[in-house]
């Protein structure tokens, strides 16, 4: 399965930049911010603000496959209820 990386401008905390991510991951944050009742701009600006190191598009990776993790350890253990 082939994701290429897919370029967009986003604004955070009111100053537009670009984001580089596979298609993959830009579904997953839709997804995500769609459940937390969220803009994506507004789960990207947190995800930007929880960053302690590295570039913008590895720390919504990395946010991405935690939070997905996540959800399957939780769905594993049927008496835990996954984090929204």
């Amino acid at each position: 399965m082939k994701s290429p990386v897919v370029k967009r401008s986003i604004v955070v905390a009111g100053h537009k930049t670009s984001v580089s991510l596979e298609e993959a991951f830009w579904n997953g944050m839709k997804e995500i911010s769609g459940l937390r009742n969220m803009t994506l701009s507004e789960l990207v600006g947190e995800i930007d603000g929880a960053r302690q190191q590295g570039n913008l598009s590895s720390a919504i990776r990395l946010f991405v496959l935690d939070y997905f993790k996540s959800r399957a350890m939780a769905a594993m253990q049927p008496d835990k209820i996954p984090a929204q």
